[in-house]
Formats: structure tokens, sequence, C-alpha cells
């Protein structure tokens, strides 16, 4: 097996030779520039910052490129693509709830295509059968944490990880499809199932960061979107292990076995594929003028009425509803604790102008909040302030039929395509599952309703 070398081509841990040292599409970099004398591309001596404690002090990642415009288009079939942490149908889930909701306009419809145990090899042979046939127009990747061997890295398993990965990648490119590709992320221990562990934990991660190099390499050759997964998550990690680490209570990002994250791990990694696919966050503004007593709304959002500082409004777009408790590893609210997904992917603002009185209770739903009026002239972010609110019943409605549906994909794809009934006649087998997947996608579409809800503001003598 190429892979299975046993020469160790470790990377230099010194900044100058990153240990997230990755290969061209000419050879390990460090070789190139030795024998054939060429000088490196501007941005490979570029680094991601990092904070200054000693926790990061051996990782010096490369600089991932920027975000670039919406790479979404309407109507797109979405492809959710990944190893074992996919197929927890979580992250998965999250991105495909949020494009249901959050921007219901552009249509997105999705399949997640996770397999437990998979590297980008195991999906590039069964990428034809599986997922290509099904045409998406648009898919996420997230390999590289079987692909690590869960030791420390050597240069034959990056070149035999590489040369998967964008094999996958050009597979998906010539049916059509845009990719974003995701690195694998982080893990928090040595995971109990490795037999003969050889590394440390750091060793284990810089691997995996070596490989997220790898990626970025790939992405840049192949103009294919990247998600940041390792260095977002690993930073994530390190933040919820300060901020809720408790004698009684541990934080794992990457999960109880080190590898497959809870809710608020999985929370990160939706966050940055959906900022790689550019999606600017803006659910909508409800904007009040106490002066004239009036109010408008933006698009998704029609104003029923506005009287007696009570606004009502009937929504086709909403926010992304994050509830749990903060400071737990199994929560999704408290995943947003640790990336900025309010700030970048969950904005649904008040804003109200012209407020006399200093101090305003602002009631939605059930709960209620105080502001002052200069925080209400700024604008505050309803889906951050109010876990518990008005859309929260139909959100989870849609929520759940995405559960079911994926749950579903999984069995379709792993039970009877590759089972006895595909084994026997596979277009037969994907006909009849296609029918009930139809059924069941269909849900989604059913619990997507308009919601009317109602703001009172009320200022504070």
């Amino acid at each position: 097996m190429p892979h299975a070398s046993t020469q160790r081509c470790q990377p230099n841990r010194s900044k100058a030779k990153s240990p997230c040292f990755f290969k061209s599409s000419l050879g390990w970099l460090a070789i190139v520039v030795a024998t054939l004398r060429l000088s490196l591309p501007a941005w490979a001596d570029d680094y991601e910052s990092k904070p200054s404690d000693s926790y990061f002090a051996i990782f010096n990642p490369r600089k991932a490129p920027d975000t670039g415009l919406l790479l979404l288009h309407p109507g797109d079939r979405l492809a959710i693509i990944g190893d074992s942490i996919t197929e927890q149908k979580m992250y998965s889930r999250i991105v495909e709830t949020y494009l249901t909701v959050c921007v219901p306009e552009l249509k997105i419809t999705a399949r997640q295509f996770g397999w437990s145990g998979e590297t980008a090899e195991g999906f590039r042979k069964r990428m034809s059968q599986d997922c290509l046939r099904f045409q998406p127009t648009v898919a996420t990747l997230c390999y590289g944490m079987n692909d690590s061997r869960y030791r420390p890295f050597d240069c034959l398993n990056g070149e035999w990880y590489q040369s998967n990965y964008t094999a996958v990648v050009h597979g998906l490119k010539n049916a059509g499809a845009r990719v974003v590709l995701g690195s694998p992320g982080c893990t928090g221990k040595v995971p109990h199932w490795v037999k003969g562990k050889e590394g440390t934990l750091d060793e284990l991660n810089l691997n995996l960061c070596t490989l997220r190099d790898l990626d970025i390499g790939i992405a840049r050759q192949e103009d294919t979107r990247f998600a940041d997964v390792f260095w977002t998550m690993f930073k994530a990690g390190f933040e919820g292990q300060k901020k809720y680490t408790k004698p009684e209570q541990s934080y794992e990002i990457s999960g109880k076995d080190g590898v497959h994250p809870d809710w608020a791990g999985h929370l990160v990694m939706a966050y940055t594929f959906l900022r790689s696919m550019g999606l600017d966050g803006n659910i909508g503004t409800l904007t009040i003028d106490m002066g004239k007593q009036t109010a408008t709304a933006s698009s998704g959002h029609i104003v029923e009425s506005f009287t007696n500082s009570e606004l009502t409004v009937v929504s086709t777009k909403y926010p992304f509803c994050v509830t749990g408790e903060s400071n737990r590893d199994n929560s999704i609210r408290s995943g947003t604790t640790l990336v900025p997904f309010f700030q970048d992917l969950d904005r649904f603002l008040l804003v109200v102008t012209n407020a006399m009185a200093v101090q305003y209770q602002v009631t939605w739903g059930t709960e209620t909040n105080i502001y002052s009026a200069a925080q209400l002239a700024a604008g505050v972010n309803l889906a951050e302030d109010f876990k518990v609110n008005p859309f929260l019943e139909a959100f989870q409605r849609v929520d759940e039929a995405v559960a079911a549906k994926q749950a579903y994909e999984t069995v379709q794809i792993k039970k009877i395509f590759h089972g006895p009934e595909g084994a026997a006649d596979l277009e037969k087998a994907v006909g009849r599952t296609e029918s009930e997947r139809t059924l069941i996608a269909s849900a989604i579409a059913d619990a997507m309703r308009s919601v009317r809800h109602t703001i009172r503001i009320q200022a504070i003598q």
C-alpha cells in the first residue's frame, strides 16, 4: 500500500518551515526549491495569526484563502460528503436546515453522503455510483481524519491523500459541481480504537494541520472554495476549554472520543462551511421610526401592522434558532459562543430610530429584553438575544424533517445501494428508494410555513 510507508518526512516545527508544510502540483515545495530553483508562490509564506498561548506554539498553519462572493445559485443541489463525522448527520443537518430556512429564496436541496471510516480514496471509488448519479451542482467535502491514519505525518501518506482528494475534486468539477473543499477537523485525544499508537496528541494534530495545508494547495490549484475546519475547530476548542471546563465538567470540541464532535463542535464545522459559501448572514431587518410611528421590513418579511408601539410581521424567512446551554459541548448554543455565528450568519435586526426614552422594554414572543435607545438605534440582533422566539416551533418542524430525510439517505446509500437489493439490480433499487425519499423530502417544504409574530416596544419611565 503506497500510504503505509515507515519512512517519515517530519516537517520542521519552526516558522520558516511550518509543520503545515504542503505539496504543490510539482512536488514537495522544499524539494522544488532545492532542486528546480523555483521561487515559492507569494501566498506560501503567509501564516494564520494565532493566540500567544503556548498551546499553539508548534502550529504555524498557512493562511487560508479569503471567502469569496456567494457561491450558491438558485435551485442548487448540494452534496454533503465526508466520513463518519458527516454520517453523524449533525453539521450536515445544520447546513441543510440553515439553507432551507435562512435563504429560502435560493430553493437549495441537499443530500448527505457520509460513510463511517471513509477516506478520500474510498469516496473516489464510490463517487459515480452513489453521488454523481444525482447530478449535484455544488458539493462540500470533509476528509482527512481517517486519511491521517491517526499517526505522525509522513510524506508518502500525504501524497496518497493529496492525490485522492484532488481526484475527488476533479470528478465533481467534471460533473458540473462547484466544490467547497473542507479540511479535516482536529482531535482531542488519541482515539481508543487506534492500535499500536505511534504518536502523541500533538503529533496527530500536526499531521491533521499538515493535511489541512495540503488542502489549501489543492483548493488554490483547482480554483475551489476552502473550508478551514481544522484551524477554526482547534481555536474554538481551546476557547471552550478555557471558558467552560470545570473539575466536574470537561469541554471537548472534538467529542468525548476525541474525533466525533457533539453539537458544539458540529456548529463550528457548519459555520466554516456556510461561511465558505459566501453567505452574507442577512436574515432581515425590521425598522421602526418612533417619531413618525411607521415601520418597514426587508425582503422576506412583511409589516402587517404597527400601532401603539406594537409591530406585527409575517415572515417567510426564518432566523436560525439556537437553543441550549452556553457552557456544554453537547449544545448548539455553546458552539455559537466560540465562533461569530450570529454576527456572520444569523442577523435578524430590530432597528428603532427617534426613540425619546432612555431605555425600552422589547417583548418578542414570551421573552423580554431591555435595551437603551442607543442600542436600538444601532440595531439589536433578535436571533441572538431571544433564545426562545416565535420562530422556534416552525424552525423545529423543518429541522426534524431535514433530520428524517438525512437519516433515510444513509439507509438508501449504505444499506440499499451497497446491500443485497443494490447488488441484485442497482437501477431498480435506485428508482424505488428515490420514490420513498421524494415523499420524505416533501415534508421539508410542507414544514416551511410563514410565521406571524409580534414585537412590543415599551418605554421604561
